[in-house]
């Protein structure tokens, strides 16, 4: 067992046991449902459009979204991708609930649904142009590839979808315990292998997250919000994965944010 590995092994032990207690705390009433999903659905548009440079807070976001109050000096493509976005996660909850199969076609809603008032014109339209991140050495596939490697994206994503195949997924991370739970780490390295074509021109993070979380939500864990405050380190992480190939940082970053959405979910019931 290398040294990552030892550290991924006690945290996935850890959201084992989490997940344990979760899971007994259901079901729910629908009230209490209803509460706590709106509560986190509007954190998770706001954590996720903040590391995107958006500056509403969490409670303009709320104030907006739950009674529709804009703010005064906001720019207005802030207060559009607020709604859009939290449109996009109640979408993300709804296919989470069936069993339709994931593929390319559901990340480019995802899409198309984030960007749907902010930026129509990219909706759900793969980039025809060099796409760079700045302060960032990584270089993005040709956009001329993208059609081809989403068509392989989309195969594998159906293999990992835990509402459709239950069995043990290649998302595993090395090391890991056979019989543990495959789901976190196939959802995390989904945000890995989309985030690493880039294939549209402006909310591939955003919809690398909520994709990350649709796959979350189908095994049965809570959605995953990166804050503000855990920034750098996540594009630290995605960027040491995309020039190293090793996704073990990445990894062991996701999964201590999902340990400690577990515990403040547990916490919150």
């Amino acid at each position: 067992m290398d040294s990552m590995e030892a550290l991924l092994q006690p945290i996935a032990e850890k959201i084992a046991a989490k997940k344990a207690r979760f899971d007994q705390l259901r079901p729910l009433s629908q009230g209490d449902l209803r509460a706590l999903q709106k509560f986190y659905d509007i954190d998770l548009t706001y954590t996720s459009n903040a590391i995107e440079g958006n500056t509403l807070t969490l409670r303009e976001t709320a104030e907006l979204i739950e009674h529709g109050i804009t703010v005064g000096g906001k720019p207005l493509r802030d207060h559009l991708e607020a709604v859009d976005h939290y449109d996009a996660v109640l979408f993300v909850r709804d296919l989470a609930s069936g069993d339709a199969p994931l593929g390319e076609p559901a990340v480019r809603e995802i899409h198309r649904r984030i960007v749907l008032r902010s930026q129509p014109e990219i909706a759900g339209v793969y980039s025809s142009l060099p796409r760079r991140t700045a302060g960032s050495p990584v270089v993005f596939p040709n956009p001329l590839k993208i059609p081809e490697l989403m068509r392989q994206f989309g195969e594998w994503l159906a293999g990992v979808d835990p509402g459709v195949d239950p069995g043990v997924h290649p998302g595993v991370h090395p090391g890991a315990d056979p019989g543990a739970d495959p789901v976190p780490s196939a959802s995390f390295e989904a945000h890995f292998r989309l985030s690493a074509i880039h294939l549209f021109s402006d909310g591939n993070g955003r919809t690398c997250r909520l994709l990350m979380n649709l796959l979350l939500l189908r095994g049965g864990y809570p959605p995953v919000a990166v804050r503000m405050e855990d920034r750098n380190n996540y594009l630290d992480a995605l960027e040491c994965a995309s020039l190293t190939e090793d996704l073990g940082p990445f990894q062991l970053f996701m999964h201590q944010r999902l340990d400690r959405t577990l515990e403040d979910y547990l916490a919150a019931l």
